[in-house]
């Protein structure tokens, strides 16, 4: 009987929020319906107060109750999870109030949805860098914020996830064998991340891939590649002395120098071979 008694009660009080929910929804005065949207949020009913809001935001425009409404249901969307949604309405905010005192705060949610959506390293970063553009543009904005720690440690972890997807692009290329490509993105990476914890490992995949490459390229380009090799190896052994990689590098330089001088050793022998046949040829010429 209790749980029948329950069960009645509890339809009564859903069928009762239902209908007041709708004839809100129904309402034409704007203020009704402005009380309405304010009460659910802060009854922390995102979904239902978004609702109220975006059907009634475009009817207060000029009026004092629009601007409560844009910055509640940008946070309505932030709460919900929507985190493009809501950034998209937080920029509106501040572009829109551009006075307001809630400008600051909309400028700095704009930017940490965007961080909020920001993927993992391995998938597209176009929001990653758009989450770091307007990061950086708040702090130009408000150089003296009280989140200018918080925001900058936002940077900091953005730019590594930037730095991470950068890596793994290297080296796959790497893995391919694909000499050239990979050297290009592994001097790529080293140049627009030189303090990097990865340098020194991608210093030396870059010397390992020039080695390759010279050692299967046509006779004609071995030298200068050869040469490649030896560059790549003192800024390794300049930089990183103690490199865990340097018995490796050791082995390619070691292996270069020795080609090297072979390839001397054979120009030697053809520019002997060519003069000595030029010289028989010019004995050879009647007088």
């Amino acid at each position: 009987m209790r749980k029948i008694i329950f069960h009645t009660f509890l339809l009564i009080f859903v069928s009762t929020a239902c209908s007041k929910f709708a004839r809100l929804q129904k309402s034409t005065d704007l203020i009704e319906k402005y009380e309405g949207a304010m009460a659910y949020y802060e009854k922390e009913s995102y979904e239902k107060s978004s609702l109220l809001l975006e059907e009634i935001i475009p009817l207060l425009k000029g009026r004092k109750e629009g601007e409560m409404a844009q910055y509640r249901v940008s946070y309505c969307y932030y709460y919900m999870g929507q985190y493009e949604l809501a950034s998209f309405y937080f920029k509106r905010f501040y572009q829109t109030y551009g006075r307001s005192e809630y400008a600051q705060e909309a400028m700095f949610m704009q930017a940490y949805c965007l961080y909020k959506d920001s993927p993992e390293y391995n998938l597209d970063q176009a929001n990653t860098k758009q989450a770091i553009a307007a990061i950086q543009n708040y702090l130009n904005a408000y150089p003296t914020t009280e989140r200018l720690e918080e925001a900058n440690a936002i940077i900091k972890e953005l730019r590594a996830k930037l730095e991470k997807k950068a890596y793994a692009n290297a080296l796959q290329y790497y893995k391919m064998k694909n000499y050239k490509a990979a050297i290009v993105v592994l001097e790529n990476f080293q140049q627009d991340y030189p303090d990097s914890d990865y340098v020194e490992e991608v210093l030396f995949k870059k010397l390992e891939m020039e080695y390759l490459l010279a050692k299967n390229s046509v006779r004609t380009k071995q030298q200068e590649r050869y040469e490649a090799v030896m560059v790549t190896y003192d800024e390794l052994l300049e930089e990183y002395p103690k490199s865990e990689y340097m018995k490796g590098a050791n082995s390619y330089y070691d292996n270069s120098v020795k080609k090297l001088a072979t390839l001397k050793q054979e120009t030697d022998k053809k520019l002997q071979t060519e003069k000595e046949d030029k010289a028989n040829q010019e004995k050879d010429q009647p007088k």
